[in-house]
């Protein structure tokens, strides 16, 4: 393997708190080895929505995107949210550059097939060109992908950035030791939610299952940890849950995922 790669997610509270954010970003720009950025935004797409007078619905922590709704998701995820943190990257003298899946034609997806539930403008990505994304990274740019693909026939679509992150993760593994971390506010899986400090420390597919049928992983969880589960089998190296400032001290309790 030529080199090691970080590939950081982030999201929920993060992308709403100033200072968070500011602390993430300035730790994220520090790390000397190639590094990729996926942001998501759901709370600032759903607010936008809210002021433009479109209803936003969720199912099993998906979000069902109409046409309606893909406006203030691409106006706040491709626009406002991610123009901003590559300035601010910019200003840590992180050379970034922002993007979605239409730029390049990078992450091409494809419209989620109406089974039991129909989610509107939602993207299943079916392809990542990890060659374009190195181009970048040999050139010492910091790409920084917000959660909105399209289907290579001109349509944009919705996607979760979890899943944009695991993907390309996965793709990047071909050239690279890839290290996953989807960064929160929480300090990693919680036993208890009610209790911030009942970490979850590993878990393998088996505890994913107990955990699951208990119902102590539910909601926004579930993805993700499929994502997580997603990547490792794709030979992504390690995939960590963690506090965003687990960027700058990866000693702190975290839940790390394995098979």
């Amino acid at each position: 393997m030529n080199n090691k790669l970080l590939v950081a997610k982030i999201g929920g509270n993060i992308i709403e708190d100033e200072n968070a954010l500011a602390s993430f970003l300035g730790d994220f720009s520090k790390i000397e080895i190639p590094k990729i950025l996926v942001h998501g935004g759901g709370k600032s797409a759903t607010k936008l929505a809210a002021k433009l007078g479109v209803k936003t619905e969720m199912i099993d922590g998906r979000r069902v995107t109409s046409l309606e709704s893909l406006d203030s998701v691409v106006m706040t995820y491709a626009g406002l949210l991610n123009k901003t943190i590559v300035a601010r990257l910019q200003n840590h003298r992180c050379n970034a550059l922002g993007l979605t899946g239409a730029d390049a034609n990078v992450i091409i997806a494809e419209k989620r097939p109406v089974q039991f539930v129909d989610y509107g403008y939602v993207g299943d990505v079916s392809k990542v060109d990890h060659k374009i994304i190195k181009a970048f990274l040999d050139q010492e740019i910091t790409p920084v992908f917000c959660a909105v693909t399209h289907d290579g026939q001109g349509q944009l679509l919705n996607t979760n950035a979890d899943t944009i992150a695991s993907k390309i993760a996965a793709e990047m593994s071909t050239d690279y030791e890839v290290s996953l971390y989807y960064c929160f506010e929480l300090k990693g899986v919680l036993e208890n939610i009610n209790d911030k400090d009942s970490v979850i420390e590993h878990i393998n597919l088996e505890k994913y299952t107990e955990l699951m049928n208990a119902g102590i992983i539910a909601d926004g969880m579930l993805p993700k940890l499929q994502n997580c589960f997603e990547a490792l089998q794709k030979q992504v190296s390690t995939v960590h849950i963690a506090n965003a400032s687990f960027i700058k001290d990866n000693t702190t309790k975290h839940t790390t995922l394995s098979l």
